[in-house]
């Protein structure tokens, strides 16, 4: 009875469920089209996808109705033969009288005149065509309604303030639309002023109005080509993309009326993505440790790339003896799209990452610019696991007392970070250029200071290791190299450091070297000079010749067979005694360093500001402002407001007259110029007993 009972329910819960989802098509394809123009195709997906959810569970329950108890009282109620006992035919194994079974039978084969079909409800065509009428009304007010931003603006009264003239036209209404660049997932605005600040690229359309209208009016850019309007009706249209921050001025007269305002675009670059690191600069593996989870957090103003790369180097070895390898991983990021977290998982095994070496990595990012996405670059992260052979330290200090003066101090390791750094140039500001490049250049003056010492000059650096750039010295070369030191080699001591490259034969802090390997030592030094010279004043580039002569001349000093040191101290030049305290200044040449005036490019600035000055160089009348306009846009990077300059040099141009205006420019272009340098200040005119003095040693007497 179970298969004749599913026969028959089967039909009408079919029919119910494709009526459910008749009627609930409508209110769906409404709320779809309401999410799309309103709120875009993510909330039009999420509307969708909720309908549908909602129409199944109530087609569900309305198929769920069509039971047993509804059969039955639907085949009494339709069909009279059966006599009101069709519940005999679907009630399954249960134990019957002689009377029920006889009825069963009687009736069972009176069922099989009809079909299933009899009992399937029919469609809801009233409820269906109302729900769709409304439906269409609904998608079609939400296509017609206008989004912000669409359609004809509403425009704002005019502030520019200007006074009425008969037959002049004027500016009434206005309304400024800004259309950001779609990257920037910024919505499209309406701004009742004609000033705006907008995101770079974006594109910017004026809607204007005049009374009387207008025949030709024009939008004039302060320092380039007009831009024409078009006409829409009683509007005038004009558009433009906001490239760069620009000046305007709306003239619907053909400059026949009186001038009108500036007013002011300022067009705002993109930011670079940043990248911090949340992970310790230098970490140690921990015992049983078997991955590592750096963790950086990447910000943007307009959002970061799902995806980045991660750029994993390993240093396996020690000293000068190490080995390197570098691979870029991709790695995507969790959190919201301007402010991303990237923790990717390490595993040591999939690197070749063992003992005694040092895993360094670097986080890549790229924010949503299209096109020509930045790209930014994280600091540095070092795991390191230290060697079994060399005792651990207490702490990252330590470590870095003990392990990074060795490290970065040889002549080697400053050629090869002069050569990251020249590979990092386009990347890095020019500040942080200058102070990476001055940094090296101070280890290359610790490094010449230790070579210096054996040259007879003073050490002037402090460095606390020896240089990696000696070879080690074996015991069976046929020298007396005496017993084993009783204590540990102490920084600073010459014959400790000589011991590096050569064979020590004298225990005097007087000794010297023999002159063959001093004078390659001392082309070393120099050349160690030139280089530290030109890393201090930020050309690494240049430094890298010199570093590398300063290397080969350490090579051929390490590759001297014999280093001879004698007991005799430095050889001075011998002392004039007959002319000591005698006043005698015969071949003496002058100290007195000449003067030379400094090339300044403020010239127009200065020669406007003196011109509206009230000093003698004052123009009381009209001024030459040319030359300051073309100093202007030759400035524009490094002046602190350079539209605000060119607004007020128009203002004067236009109205030479105007005193406030003048003065305004004069202080705008005191802020705008170049700080005068300090003036070398006079010596002290001699008293009566220096007058005498000086008189008596040059010959004049007393």
């Amino acid at each position: 009875m179970s298969d004749l009972f599913v026969q028959w329910i089967a039909p009408a819960r079919r029919r119910r469920v494709a009526d459910t989802l008749a009627l609930a098509l409508p209110p769906l394809l409404a709320a779809t089209a309401i999410g799309w123009r309103f709120f875009g195709p993510i909330a039009a997906t999420a509307a969708a996808l909720l309908g549908i959810g909602i129409a199944l569970l109530i087609a569900r329950q309305r198929a769920a109705l069509h039971d047993l108890p509804w059969l039955v009282r639907s085949l009494d109620a339709a069909r009279p033969d059966l006599e009101d006992s069709s519940a005999l035919l679907f009630g399954g194994d249960a134990p019957l009288s002689r009377l029920q079974s006889l009825q069963r039978r009687r009736i069972a084969a009176r069922l099989d005149q009809g079909g299933p079909q009899d009992l399937v409800p029919p469609w809801s065509t009233r409820t269906l065509l109302i729900l769709g009428l409304t439906a269409a009304a609904l998608i079609a007010a939400a296509l017609l309604w206008p989004r912000a931003g669409e359609g004809p603006p509403a425009l704002a009264p005019s502030s520019e303030g200007l006074p009425a003239r008969p037959g002049i036209p004027r500016l009434v209404a206005q309304n400024l639309r800004i259309l950001p660049t779609a990257y920037t997932g910024l919505p499209v605005r309406d701004s009742a002023t004609l000033d705006a600040r907008v995101p770079q690229g974006s594109r910017l359309e004026w809607t204007l109005r005049f009374d009387p209208q207008a025949t030709a009016p024009r939008l004039l850019m302060l320092g380039g080509q007009p831009l024409a309007l078009r006409r829409d009706g009683a509007n005038w249209i004009a558009s433009r993309t906001a490239d760069a921050a620009f000046l305007y001025r709306v003239d619907p007269a053909a400059g026949r009326g009186p001038t009108p305002p500036l007013h002011r675009i300022d067009a705002v670059a993109d930011a670079p993505p940043q990248v911090k690191a949340l992970t310790d600069s230098l970490t140690l593996v921990r015992p049983g440790q078997h991955g590592w989870s750096p963790a950086f957090a990447a910000t943007d103003d307009y959002g970061v790339a799902t995806t980045a790369r991660l750029r994993v180097t390993l240093a396996i070895g020690e000293g000068e003896n190490v080995s390197f390898s570098e691979r870029e991983i991709p790695v995507g990021g969790t959190g919201p799209a301007r402010d991303r977290r990237f923790a990717p998982r390490l595993d040591f095994a999939s690197f070749g990452f063992a003992a005694g070496g040092d895993m360094v990595v670097q986080l890549i990012i790229r924010d949503n610019r299209s096109p020509s996405p930045q790209e930014a670059r994280g600091p540095s992260l070092i795991l390191r696991w230290p060697s079994p052979k060399q005792p651990e330290s207490s702490g990252l200090t330590g470590m870095v007392n003990t392990t990074l003066p060795a490290y970065f101090r040889s002549q080697r390791q400053i050629i090869i970070d002069i050569e990251k750094l020249l590979k990092q140039r386009r990347a890095l500001a020019p500040d942080r250029y200058l102070a990476r490049s001055a940094a090296i250049g101070g280890d290359q003056q610790i490094l010449r200071g230790r070579y210096s010492q054996f040259l007879g000059g003073e050490s002037e650096g402090q460095p606390e290791l020896p240089t990696s750039d000696a070879e080690a010295h074996s015991d069976n070369d046929g020298h007396d190299h005496g017993p084993p030191p009783s204590s540990p080699n102490v920084f600073g001591e010459k014959e400790d450091v000589l011991a590096e490259f050569g064979h020590p034969h004298d225990e005097s802090p007087a000794s010297s070297l023999d002159p063959e390997t001093r004078a390659i030592l001392k082309q070393a030094v120099d050349e160690m000079w030139q280089s530290e010279r030109e890393l201090k004043t930020g050309h690494p580039d240049a430094a890298l010749p010199f570093a590398y002569r300063a290397l080969r001349f350490i090579k051929e000093v390490q590759q001297a067979t014999r280093i001879f040191l004698s007991r005799v101290g430095p050889e001075l030049p011998p002392i004039d005694a007959g002319r000591r305290m005698t006043g005698k200044r015969e071949g003496l040449a002058s100290r007195q360093l000449e003067l030379t005036p400094v090339e300044r490019q403020d010239g127009p600035a200065a020669a406007a500001w003196r011109a509206l000055g009230a000093g003698p160089d004052a123009i009381w009348g009209p001024i030459n402002l040319g030359p300051l306009d073309a100093w202007v846009r030759a400035n524009t990077a490094r002046l602190p407001d350079a539209l605000a300059l060119s607004g007020v040099i128009d203002a004067v141009r236009r109205d030479p007259a105007c005193a406030s205006c003048r003065a305004k420019l004069r202080a705008q272009l005191w802020t705008a110029m170049e700080r005068p340098l300090g003036q070398p200040a006079r010596r002290r005119p001699a008293d009566g007993p220096g007058t005498r003095y000086l008189r008596a040693i040059g010959g004049g007497g007393s």
